[in-house]
């Protein structure tokens, strides 16, 4: 199983995307597994990737949150989290999700 997290130079959100989906691993045992950082530099880099915006987590490939629109531009990405608009899911959103993607 793959897990990367997809992001652009300009998104001040990667850093705590990556703390918040370590803890979510952790959270559920699997703090062994790596989480791979992908550089998108330009809009030709996002192709075939299922980037939604910056931060965007995929395991195999898959966006683990689907409702995001596909992105061929480099721009950031809002979640809906429970207090509100935010750029970047929270760890129990990400516990979840990554649970609904076999983990």
């Amino acid at each position: 199983m793959r897990i990367e997290l997809l992001h652009i130079d300009d998104c001040p959100n990667s850093a705590q995307a990556r703390e918040r989906l370590e803890a979510a691993l952790l959270a559920l045992g699997h703090n062994d597994m790596e989480v791979h950082m992908r550089l998108l530099r330009s809009p030709a880099d996002t192709k075939d990737t299922g980037f939604a915006g910056s931060p965007t987590i995929t395991v195999n490939g898959a966006d683990i949150f689907p409702t995001g629109a596909p992105a061929g531009d480099l721009a950031c990405r809002i979640y809906m989290t429970p207090g509100g608009l935010s750029g970047l899911p929270t760890v129990d959103q990400l516990t979840e999700a990554l649970k609904n993607n076999g983990l």
